[in-house]
């Protein structure tokens, strides 16, 4: 499809300076999931808001069978069906649009803010869902609020659905008071109870001004201004953090919370801030480290020395290969990751081997075959390329269930270590 060329980063290495760090660059044809699956993570973690996909009946089933949703359950997400009179232009899809939205509140009236999400569809015929969100609105003011964001995979990857929600949520953030006390903003989905585990350590910490983006509740939504200090839990909401920058908060330098050392690592960029001392600091976060690395020493029985392939597909690509290098003892062949943010990315780039190869961008008829080369003991990919892979005796991981899964966090540390052990472990008694 396309060719591949290869570019040198510079990337520093923990105490060594910099480093030439080759990154291979390819744009090729990809095997992506499209941003409509953050849908499923996500309308858990808002519990008043609706999603309203405005897609065709693909959109449709590729939600519910993300979401192993029974015909007879009520989720909070829904498509309205684009059908041949809509995108032939025989039908005027607003008013189909205004009727479906009415419909949907009037039999679901706990909803607060309601999401229209665009598709590939709808993207096509030039649906305007921002000026629709902006009319839908005004109707009902005072009832329900309306944003619009784009779930399309036309040029994206899957995770990107989860930044475009919540960089439209930016806007309507409260402006912070001036001189108001230092905050902390905690930006990227997290399942419940790995925030409150969150929220436990930072109070300890002495940081009792913290909110999470997305809120649990949309009426919830904190405050911003030049005060707030912002940690991201994922890597991939680029989006969103330039909108918070935009607004004037400031962006701490963190590796991503995943593992004991990433976890430690995210959260002293917070007590670095707040000026905790080291003591303070080490006795906070001393059990849970303790806990992590109980845990993981009996994952790494599994998986110390195995090598590991990732294709690029989610965007936590380099943390992850972080934690099963540094905390598990496994080889890297190949990280790939859709797009390599090197500033948010820094600490993460920093504590990689130094020989480690790096790709962004995907080819991916180039990679499999790099990966076949290489026969590696796992490889991390899309749904797309995992049973054909296990078809050629190639072990996989779905890189999708690392998103449904709580990860990050001292207490979790052992669930990640074991979503890699896991398929080693399926494929060892398979060949007995």
């Amino acid at each position: 499809m396309s060719s591949a060329g290869a570019l040198v980063h510079m990337a520093p290495q923990a105490g060594a300076g910099p480093i030439e760090r080759p990154v291979i660059r390819e744009r090729g044809q990809r095997e992506v999931f499209c941003g409509l699956t953050g849908i499923i993570w996500l309308h858990r973690k808002i519990q008043d808001a609706f999603f309203l996909v405005v897609g065709s009946r693909t959109c449709a089933h590729l939600i519910q069978s993300a979401a192993g949703v029974m015909i007879f359950a009520e989720p909070r997400f829904a498509t309205a069906i684009l059908d041949e009179r809509d995108l032939a232009g025989l039908a005027d899809a607003n008013d189909e649009l205004d009727r479906v939205v009415t419909r949907l509140i009037e039999r679901r009236p706990e909803i607060k803010l309601l999401f229209l999400v665009g598709s590939c569809p709808s993207e096509v015929i030039k649906l305007d869902l921002s000026r629709a969100a902006q009319r839908l609105s005004r109707q009902m003011a005072g009832q329900v609020r309306v944003l619009n964001y784009s779930g399309s995979g036309i040029e994206t990857t899957f995770t990107q659905g989860e930044d475009a929600c919540l960089a439209a949520l930016v806007p309507e953030m409260p402006k912070a008071p001036a001189g108001a006390a230092p905050n902390l903003l905690v930006v990227g989905a997290l399942a419940d109870v790995v925030e409150d585990q969150m929220r436990r350590l930072f109070d300890e910490l002495g940081i009792d001004q913290v909110a999470f983006l997305p809120p649990r509740r949309s009426s919830d939504l904190p405050a911003i201004g030049p005060n707030t200090r912002i940690l991201l839990a994922q890597p991939f909401l680029t989006d969103t953090a330039a909108a918070l920058e935009a607004r004037g908060a400031q962006r701490l330098e963190a590796p991503f919370p995943l593992g004991a050392e990433g976890t430690a690592g995210w959260l002293r960029a917070a007590a670095n801030a707040w000026g905790v001392d080291t003591q303070t600091f080490d006795q906070v976060v001393a059990p849970g480290i303790g806990r992590a690395r109980s845990a993981l020493t009996r994952a790494k029985v599994h998986l110390a020395g195995k090598s590991i392939f990732f294709f690029p597909d989610s965007q936590l690509e380099i943390p992850l290969a972080r934690f099963l290098a540094r905390e598990l003892d496994m080889t890297l062949i190949e990280v790939g990751t859709p797009y390599l943010h090197r500033q948010h990315l820094s600490m993460e780039l920093d504590l990689l081997p130094a020989d480690v190869t790096l790709s962004e961008g995907q080819d991916v008829d180039r990679q499999l075959d790099r990966c076949r080369a290489a026969h590696p003991d796992i490889v991390v990919c899309g749904l797309g390329l995992a049973n054909p892979l296990e078809a050629e005796g190639i072990t996989t991981k779905w890189s999708i269930e690392l998103l449904f899964t709580p990860i990050q966090g001292f207490d979790q540390a052992g669930d990640l270590a074991e979503l890699f052990t896991r398929p080693l472990v399926r494929r060892a008694r398979l060949a007995v």
